[in-house]
Order: structure tokens, then C-alpha cells, then sequence
């Protein structure tokens, strides 16, 4: 399984320097880090949807970011097909660019206001010359307007995007992409600046697009229910690390980390019969965490937490088959 995948992250680190104060930036060398990544690994197959899901603040993005080397690694490996991510030069990672493509979350500051939504797509094809003429780009164009539910292609050819609602702006992000035919998209919160009523139709339509073209995702949110919806595996991130990844309906049945608990116990139920019962989240989490690097990561915060908790920063491992927890209490 591990060399049909066909994205590999192994023992990812992005770390971003931060001084405290300006007479310690002139007179002291010493510098915190934000581990906004810490030794993160996972793995993603042919046509699957993986769904990372945090709180804000605990590196989704830059983790979607960093594996597109939008943001430059600290450590660690990103294997596409079997190749070396981190190794290409700018000139190859540009070609493999076209395969590894993102959507991101605000639909309204991705796409230039000063380009109608054909001339939008058209720079992609430009840019990795797909076609040969303008009436091959067209044809592209038309084709992919009407794929992400533009249609007709017609009328949306000469608009702006200040003339589009925010759902007809992100299926011109996701057009734009497309248009590439990529392999793996990483979905950063594509749909949490859309009006509920059109959420359900942008999830669909990636569901959709993963049938009819294979395409893999990882589709980055803070909200359980549309991971719950479209993703066949979820990750819980916590501070830079993945504390929980298991097949989705198993992980909301049964969760083994304290974090995943209480994210779980925290999704509202529509039914006032039930009593909701919340988990007893105690603490806070700290701006520069540096004092939880040699423990678990959710030690401070945790309702279980023992001594044993403090003294050791417990690894990812399976419990249960393709089940992995960080807790030393899963079982």
C-alpha cells in the first residue's frame, strides 16, 4: 500500500522563527519557534479524499501549503508518485505544479478582479501551454465552465467576478484548477465564506469531480459535518500534528484522543431530544506552545491527563487497524 499511494508525507516540519520583543531581537540570538508542522505523515491514494480537521491555528493551511511548497519545509518528505518533492529545482516543480493543484478559502480575493471569468481560466492554459490557437483554448474554456455548473458557458464568458455570487466564484476557482486536469487538489476550507444554502452544492460537485476524473483530495476544514459528508478517511490535527487518523464513520463512532472527543462532542445535534454532552476542555492553548514539546500536546488542556502524560510526547501509532492515535490511553 505504501508505494501505491499516490501522495506520501513523511516526518513534516514547518517551523516559523518568532523573537519576543525588540531590545531581545538586537541583543539576543536565541529564537522560539512556532512549530506550525511537526513531524507530520500521511498518506493519500489514487481518488481518495482525506480530510484534515482542527481548530484555527493548528496548521491545516500551512500544511496544504507546505505540501504544494507554497511555503518551503523545514524538514521532512513529500513523495508524488514516488518522486522527491523536496528535492525539485523551480523548473520542475513548476511542470509538476499542472498535478498538484489548490483551492483556497476566500473566493472572492483568489480570482483578479481585473479578468473576466474566461480570461481567468485562459491564463492557465497559457501558462502550461494546453492548447494550440485560441479556438482550442475556447473550446477548453467552454468545456470546463460547464463541468463545474457555469452553464451556460456563454453567459458567464465576459463577466467579472464582482458580477458573480460567492458560489459562482469558487466553481470559477475550482474551473481554474481543472482546467489543468490535475491529479491531487488540496480544498483549503472551500466552501466556509459560501452562503449555507450553496456549501451543499460546492461539496457535490467535488465529489463529482472525484468520480468522473480520479481526482485525490485533501480537503482542509474546521467543520466535522462536511468532513463526515464527503471524506473517506479524517485526520485530527492539534498543534502541528496529527493526533488521530482513522476511516471517517469509525473515527466519529469511536475516537481515541481526547481532542477528537471533544470536537466530536462539540457538533450540535438537531434534535432537541438529545442531550448534548460536552467534554470538559480545561486550559487554553498557548501562543508560543514551546512548553509542550516534551509532553502530549493536549496535556495542558486534557480532562484524563496524567503524570506520564507530561514526561512523554506519545507517537502516532495504530490501535486498531487503519486507526492511529497519539493518546497513550488508546486502546
Amino acid at each position: 500500500m505504501k508505494d501505491q499511494a499516490l501522495l506520501r508525507v513523511e516526518n513534516l516540519k514547518t517551523y516559523f522563527p518568532v523573537r519576543k520583543g525588540f531590545v531581545k531581537f538586537l541583543l539576543s540570538r536565541k529564537v522560539e519557534y512556532v512549530r506550525a508542522v511537526d513531524d507530520v505523515s500521511f498518506s493519500v491514494g489514487e481518488g481518495d479524499i482525506l480530510g484534515v480537521v482542527g481548530e484555527s491555528g493548528c496548521g491545516k493551511s500551512t500544511l496544504g501549503r507546505t505540501i504544494l511548497r507554497l511555503i518551503e519545509p523545514t524538514e521532512g518528505k513529500i513523495y508524488y508518485e514516488g518522486t522527491d518533492v523536496t528535492s525539485l529545482d523551480r523548473r520542475k516543480m513548476r511542470r509538476l505544479r499542472r498535478k498538484m493543484q489548490m483551492i483556497f478559502q476566500d473566493p472572492h480575493g483568489s480570482l483578479n478582479p481585473r479578468r473576466t471569468v474566461s480570461d481567468i481560466l485562459r491564463q492557465s492554459v497559457r501558462i502550461h501551454r494546453l492548447a494550440d490557437g485560441k479556438a482550442e483554448e475556447d473550446a477548453m474554456i467552454k468545456n470546463t465552465l460547464e463541468e463545474v455548473g457555469l452553464k451556460p458557458a456563454e453567459e458567464f464568458w465576459g463577466r467579472y467576478p464582482i458580477l458573480l455570487s460567492g458560489g459562482q466564484r469558487q466553481r470559477v476557482g475550482i474551473g481554474r484548477i481543472l482546467i489543468l486536469q490535475p491529479k491531487l487538489v488540496i480544498a483549503d476550507e472551500p466552501i466556509s465564506m459560501l452562503d449555507v444554502s450553496v456549501r451543499m452544492g460546492v461539496l457535490e460537485l467535488l465529489a463529482q469531480l472525484r468520480d468522473k476524473f480520479g481526482i485525490s483530495f485533501i480537503y482542509i476544514t474546521h467543520d466535522l459535518a462536511t468532513a463526515r459528508y464527503i471524506c473517506e478517511r479524517i485526520a485530527i490535527m492539534y498543534l502541528g500534528k496529527i493526533v488521530e487518523i482513522a476511516p471517517t464513520e469509525e473515527l466519529l463512532k469511536t475516537p481515541l484522543h481526547p481532542y477528537s472527543q471533544a470536537l466530536i462532542a462539540a457538533v450540535p445535534v438537531p434534535d432537541p431530544r438529545v442531550e448534548m454532552k460536552e467534554l470538559p476542555i480545561i486550559g487554553y492553548v498557548p501562543l508560543i506552545p514551546s512548553d509542550v514539546y516534551t509532553s502530549c500536546r493536549f496535556y495542558p488542556r486534557c480532562p484524563y491527563a496524567e503524570q506520564k502524560c507530561r514526561e512523554q510526547d506519545p507517537p502516532l501509532v495504530e490501535v486498531s487497524p487503519g486507526h492511529y492515535a497519539t493518546c497513550v490511553k488508546a486502546k
